[in-house]
């Protein structure tokens, strides 16, 4: 099997969203928020995803935002990895 160079890697998506559960053993659940203008009609719409991350080390926690790529199949719904946290989460 080759090895995964840089370039191979960088192409690869990477999106910010926030994490919206903790509650598995390092898994993240991460909402994905995007904004777009309507084809037709010119509205700006928002529209949510959400995205079941790995996170090995267990650093993110509710409300943290946090930025995910995408990785090989890890389970049936795990397709991302949390790459890095970018904002912690206000103490409550």
């Amino acid at each position: 099997m080759p090895e995964t160079t840089q370039a191979e890697r960088a192409q690869r998506k990477t999106v910010v969203g926030t994490v919206i559960s903790d509650k598995m053993a390092k898994t993240r659940v991460v909402d994905v928020t995007r904004r777009f203008r309507h084809a037709f009609y010119g509205k700006v719409m928002t529209r949510s995803s959400r995205f079941y991350a790995h996170d090995e080390a267990g650093e993110s926690k509710v409300g943290d935002k946090v930025e995910i790529m995408e990785t090989r199949p890890m389970s049936k719904l795990k397709r991302w990895r949390v790459m890095k946290v970018i904002e912690k989460a206000a103490a409550a």
